[in-house]
């Protein structure tokens, strides 16, 4: 509860902030305001429509058709073809100066195993900036949470097939609804706006330092308790001569509630469901140009199963991972090899039972853009994942030669 009255002081700070920036910036008005002309165009006419599809397919040299990662792509495995791993379509916008508006659909969802190519919403937020430099904003909605650099990376922009098991358990599918007040000063931002649009692969614009206050299920989930969780955020992007480098550090606390389909019957589990949730990580990525590397490690307490007592309970996390990658021009292509090695041990409290898992793998790539709105990439993985729940023992290890074709719009 006491996090519920944060947000609503944040939300009423906001408002009144808000109000006082639009009474200020009326004073140099004039009683009688200028005629618009005819020929100025709409908000809703400078909307921008962008978006990407990855179409991959998985079992190039399988040695093991029982591997699977239900956290990442459901397409590895037995009885798996050709797929469509994300299909993504964004709209945004200015309808102020001061506001902005983003909205993302995926057209590649699937509803259950035997049903695919569903629409779903992914994000739906908006900033509204406090000054005219957009240096301090507030955003609401469902947008991604500010939680480690990969997991705010564009899919579309990262290197690796899927996201780190490590920091992306704690913020599955990356998404949630909450409110963030994020501050960045002006040649922040177009650092991270060159970051992100000039082939570097960063995340864009999430604040130099971040505050915010979510529901803690995850995107499309509903609330299932009384509380919040909160984060803080600060990622600090910088030059050194010709390099870029970005050091962060993040943290997030509150309290998870498992669905009660996530349960398998006769797993001991606490009576509300509820368990403390809390994480602190920390990130490095110098920027390729040409090499590049990408690191990061998280702590914490989350649901996890224990095999012990057949009990759900609240244990330790750790571990994280590291990505190198080297880029070069070839005529007017670019070629860019990486490998990423990650560990975790831990649990998943998404999945059935808050399943522990112990894994370890090497993933090795090559991603070549071919021209700006097409990109191929080809990857060796070299994987060993063990997890356990009340009625599974799973260990299987196997290697797998990935293809995806990505086509940006």
């Amino acid at each position: 509860m006491i996090l519920h009255r944060f947000a609503a002081a944040l939300l009423a700070y906001f408002v009144i902030a808000g109000v006082h920036a639009q009474s200020t910036s009326t004073d140099t008005l004039t009683k009688t305001p200028a005629p618009q002309s005819h020929s100025s165009s709409k908000w809703y006419e400078k909307i921008s429509l962008k978006g990407y599809a990855q179409f991959r397919y998985n079992r190039l040299a399988e040695t093991n058709p029982d591997l699977h990662c239900d956290q990442c792509d459901k397409g590895i495995g037995k009885n798996q073809g050709f797929e469509f791993r994300r299909a993504r379509l964004a709209f945004s916008g200015n309808p102020h100066d001061r506001l902005y508006m983003y909205i993302q659909f995926d057209y590649s969802v699937d509803a259950s195993s035997t049903n695919k190519h569903f629409l779903q919403l992914r994000d739906a937020y908006f900033d509204y900036s406090f000054d005219k430099k957009k240096e301090i904003r507030v955003r609401f909605g469902q947008s991604k949470v500010p939680f480690g650099f990969e997991n705010l990376q564009s899919s579309s922009q990262r290197l690796p097939f899927d996201r780190d098991d490590a920091l992306n358990s704690g913020t599955p599918n990356e998404r949630d609804i909450g409110a963030y007040l994020m501050f960045a000063p002006e040649k922040k931002r177009e650092l991270f706006k060159h970051l992100a649009e000039d082939g570097l692969k960063g995340t864009g614009d999430y604040g130099v330092v971040t505050f915010g206050v979510y529901n803690g299920q995850s995107a499309n989930k509903p609330e299932l308790n009384d509380n919040l969780h909160a984060l803080a955020r600060v990622s600090y992007p910088f030059r050194i001569g010709n390099q870029i480098m970005e050091p962060g550090i993040q943290a997030y606390s509150g309290q998870f509630t498992i669905a009660k389909d996530q349960l398998s019957t006769g797993v001991k589990a606490k009576e509300n469901l509820t368990y403390t949730d809390r994480r602190a990580a920390l990130s490095f990525v110098l920027y390729p140009q040409p090499f590049g590397i990408q690191a990061e490690y998280n702590v914490g307490d989350s649901p996890t199963f224990d095999t012990e007592s057949d009990s759900i309970r609240v244990k330790k996390l750790h571990r994280g991972y590291i990505t190198a990658c080297f880029t070069t021009k070839i005529q007017s292509t670019f070629l860019t090899p990486y490998v990423r090695y990650q560990v975790y041990e831990g649990g998943k409290k998404h999945e059935t039972d808050a399943r522990h898992y112990d894994l370890n793998e090497t993933e090795i790539g090559i991603e070549w853009q071919v021209i700006k709105s097409l990109e191929l990439t080809l990857a060796y993985a070299i994987s060993h994942r063990r997890y356990n729940d009340f009625k599974t023992d799973y260990d299987e290890k196997g290697d797998m030669l990935r293809l995806q074709l990505q086509v940006n719009y």
